[in-house]
């Protein structure tokens, strides 16, 4: 069987096509063994393959582009197919059109629109036979109406004659439209286009815009050709969604036991229902428990990527009608833990886990059989094992640090099979945590299953980092950087920038292996979500990294960057001095400026150099000051001292480059407001001003995008979840660019504008691939913003909201609906709000005081991520009024 393969493509001159599949002829996937096109013309590529002995019943391909620099881009899957199942013709065309990643179709082709948002609207016809098929059509469209199918008219018999009345109907064939047709020889060349039908009303809806279609060539014995006609052009920005933003945490129900959980997930999808909302949004739900304490209350301090919290577990649905008396005397501890108006984390993780505890020793005989839980072990025994023991090691040396176990602080398969095993004596130990991942897999499948049926997709939230200290670093240390630490450069969120305390990750190794556990933990998302979240999506392109000697963010730099060598100073006319850039710069003067009167009492932590001073050397990183503060009494004094010698450390201009040998070199950021800075000349201020602009905003833009397109296309092709992600803070302008290159949802806040030269950036504006939101869990709600800062909110309110005079001191209710309007009416494909901001609509649901509505504070490193409801979802269902309110300005918003 002869190939030929045909597809449209503008090239220039040193660009080049390839086309792989699953065959041993197209190099079995494998894009250094892909068949080489030639160049047709302009806008055509052709190539030939003979298949002998073909090993599959059916050829899937893909195409890929070589840039002239070498950069290689694989077009998006969309399930090119040759069928060869049955007796195949001896030669077969194949005409195809570049499925481009980044076209708006491709996201519903997503699983949560195919599987749930646009199944209802599938309207099937049946595909007639056809005898001695000459062409077989294929075409896409995705957001067709209910009893809509595409239609095909041409320019003879066969295609209608272009007679409305009777097109020729196609048939769904998995994602594409088809239809095999029969065309005579002289009828070509063809003119043709698809459009819509509505086999109801028995009519064309209409025809696709633009120009007619050619089909040029001929019919030939024993030849098919196959047209992938990539998009019936029709507009492809007509769905969108609205979604409510929530941690599990937070939810409260009767039921509840002082947190919420997994199963509280059901009432919520009820709510969303009600409401007309189509998403629900989730963060993190990995298991974080590293201390035992309420520090373990941080979402995205994970330690494991797979496993789930116990905190989410609804023990009484573990215990069952047969174990329930276990539960009964836990009762009254429930109902105080419930009516509290946070969540004491401590309290509940302790009454959880013995409860736990418990009913494992009661069911364990029973549940070790049972066919279910050990269909989950056997699908997810390479993460469970290793998690299992770890949990187990952790306890028993009272620590997550497995530096400081007494055995097994260096991960080894075999000797961690041992502890696993059921003759292990601490396999109760071992095991408990198998039954405890067994019923928050089963609870999540149920909520999410649940979802589905009501027409509610679930989006989870995925972590850029993992805990230092986790199963995952110590079963493959190799594939993070231990010695540093990741987080975020200073913004006016955190002034002094986040130190998360993750590893970074060594993209180098984990790209040796395809990105392997990335994708298993893509596969384990996929369990229960239907969306996510890349937490920082920044972080593919470049992360910024701090070493592990520094506590505060502002001491990083970003990695990969490409850094300033020492030459460039001297080129400038900068005479380049390191210890005088790269130390902290500390005289009098200095210390006047940040301590004034205090000044001397830090005078014992520094040594005197000439008319200078320096750091005594038990001093010298702000580690050591952290640890030396940690063993004083916590009084305000010493807090002062402890961040003013943080402030001393970070008084520099430059970091060295490791392993340089001092010639290569990376800026402070916010260079321009150290005191370091300040005590130099002008002339060198500017000539520095010049470099460090070069640094931060020219040199690294391609080095970045290319670091992008290496990690993400082969992550996002891992998975058919639909991808958004968070692209927020210091954004480089290739990060939109390469979103937008692979069809990633942005993210738009409307505090958070990217144009830097807007202070509020308008829902109206969004683009169409884009998630809407007025805030997100590290901020202050509507209501919360509204009150911290009266210039900015009075500047807001007479040119976003066009309302004349002075506004509100608080945020009224009509003045937070009139902003989750302009939040709905957006062009963006999903509005997403947390349910904080809904509520805020109504005068009498919402809480009184609006700075209890916050879920996190960046600020913070060491924050109580507490928050909840303060009315059940009972209660919330029940509040006819309010729901068919935020119901109808969903519909009118045609969400």
């Amino acid at each position: 069987m002869t190939i030929h393969f045909y597809i449209r493509f503008f090239t220039r001159p040193g660009e080049s096509l390839s086309v792989t599949g699953n065959t041993d002829e197209l190099g079995n996937n494998d894009i250094d063994k892909a068949l080489p096109l030639t160049w047709l013309n302009h806008d055509l590529w052709t190539g030939t393959v003979t298949i002998n002995n073909p090993q599959t019943d059916a050829i899937h391909y893909t195409y890929i582009y070589k840039g002239i620099d070498g950069y290689l881009a694989q077009e998006w899957d969309d399930h090119k197919t040759i069928d060869i199942s049955k007796k195949p013709m001896q030669e077969i065309r194949v005409m195809d059109t570049w499925n481009h990643p980044g076209e708006f179709e491709n996201a519903f082709y997503t699983d949560p629109f195919q599987e749930i948002l646009l199944k209802e609207q599938e309207t099937h016809t049946k595909a007639k036979p056809v005898k001695n098929a000459t062409h077989y059509f294929k075409v896409k469209a995705p957001l067709l109406e209910k009893n809509e199918v595409v239609c095909l008219l041409g320019s003879n018999k066969i295609l209608a004659d272009w007679n409305e009345e009777e097109p020729v109907l196609l048939h769904r064939e998995n994602n594409w439209w088809a239809i095999k047709l029969s065309l005579p020889k002289e009828s070509f060349p063809i003119q043709y286009k698809y459009g819509v039908y509505n086999t109801k009303s028995k009519s064309l809806v209409r025809f696709e815009a633009g120009e007619n279609r050619w089909l040029h060539g001929d019919a030939l014995l024993n030849t098919l050709t196959i047209l992938h006609d990539g998009f019936v052009r029709l507009p492809n920005s007509t769905w969108k969604g609205a979604g409510v933003v929530l941690p599990v945490f937070s939810l409260r129900s009767k039921n509840s036991f002082g947190t919420g959980e997994f199963t509280d997930l059901k009432l919520l999808v009820d709510w969303a229902a009600k409401t007309g909302l189509k998403m629900i949004q989730i963060l993190p739900v990995n298991d974080t428990t590293a201390t035992h304490t309420w520090l373990d209350s941080y979402p995205y301090a994970a330690i494991s990527a797979f496993a789930l919290h116990p905190l989410y577990l609804n023990i009484s649905k573990v215990a069952g009608k047969k174990f329930a008396d276990l539960i009964k005397p836990l009762k009254k501890k429930q109902a105080q833990l419930n009516d509290l108006p946070e969540v004491d984390y401590e309290g509940v993780m302790h009454v959880k886990l013995a409860a736990i505890k418990e009913l494992y020793m009661v069911q364990k005989e029973e549940w070790a059989t049972d066919e279910d839980y050990l269909a989950f072990f056997e699908n997810n025994k390479h993460w469970l094992v290793p998690y299992a023991v770890f949990c187990s090691l952790r306890d028993r040396n009272g620590t997550a640090d497995f530096n400081h176990w007494k055995t097994n602080n260096i991960y080894n398969k075999e000797a961690i099979q041992k502890l696993a095993s059921p003759k292990s004596k601490q396999y109760d130990e071992v095991a408990i945590h198998y039954f405890t991942q067994y019923h928050l897999h089963t609870q999540l499948q149920e909520a999410a299953a649940y979802a589905h049926k009501n027409g509610v997709i679930l989006k989870g939230d995925i972590a850029i980092g993992v805990y230092r200290y986790s199963s995952d670093t110590w079963v493959e240390p190799e594939l993070y950087h231990m010695e540093l630490q990741a987080g975020a450069p200073p913004d006016d969120f955190a002034v002094r920038g986040q130190n998360w305390g993750f590893p970074t990750y060594n993209w180098e190794r984990m790209a040796a292996d395809g990105y392997e556990w990335w994708h298993q933990r893509f596969i384990q998302m996929s369990n229960y979500f239907d969306a996510f979240r890349i937490d920082h999506i920044l972080g593919f392109f470049r992360i910024w990294s701090i070493p592990v000697h520094a506590v505060e963010g502002i001491m990083g730099h970003f990695v990969k960057a490409l850094p300033v060598h020492a030459a460039e100073f001297e080129q400038r006319g900068i005479w380049f001095n390191q210890v005088r850039y790269c130390q902290p710069f500390i005289n009098d003067t200095v210390l006047w400026d940040m301590f004034g009167p205090n000044k001397e009492k830090f005078l014992p932590y520094l040594d005197t150099v000439g008319n200078q001073y320096t750091l005594k050397p038990e001093f010298a990183t702000q580690r050591q000051v952290e640890t030396h503060f940690d063993a004083l009494e916590r009084s305000e004094e010493n807090q002062h001292l402890r961040q003013g010698l943080y402030d001393l450390i970070s008084n520099v201009i430059l970091f060295e480059e490791p392993g340089s040998q001092g010639r290569e070199f990376h800026f402070r950021i916010s260079m321009e407001n150290t005191l370091s800075f300040r005590h130099l000349e002008g002339y060198v201020q500017d000539k520095l001003k010049e470099l460090y602009v070069n640094y931060f905003y020219e040199r690294q833009e391609h080095f970045w995008m290319q670091e992008g397109l290496r990690k993400l296309p082969a992550l996002k092709r891992s998975t058919n979840m639909l991808i958004c992600g968070e692209d927020l803070g210091m954004v480089p302008q290739c990060v939109p660019v390469v979103m937008k290159q692979l069809g990633i949802v942005s993210l738009e806040i409307q505090r958070m504008p990217k144009d830097i030269h807007t202070e509020f950036f308008h829902p109206a504006s969004a683009p169409y691939l884009s998630v809407v939101t007025p805030s997100t869990h590290d901020m202050s709600t509507i209501r919360g913003w509204w009150e911290e800062d009266r210039t900015k909110t009075q500047k807001f309110f007479n040119t976003v909201l066009g309302q004349w005079g002075e506004a509100p001191q608080t945020c009224e209710a009509w003045i937070n609906k009139a902003i989750v309007i302009q939040h709905l009416q957006s062009p963006a494909l999903w509005a997403t709000f947390q349910l904080q901001d809904l509520l805020g609509m109504n005068e009498t649901l919402r809480r009184e005081n609006p700075q209890e509505e916050r879920i996190n504070i960046p600020a913070i490193p060491k924050h109580y991520w507490r928050y909840r409801m303060h009315l059940t979802l009972e209660q919330l269902l029940k509040e006819k009024e309010f729901n068919e309110e935020l119901e109808e300005f969903v519909k009118e918003a045609g969400r």
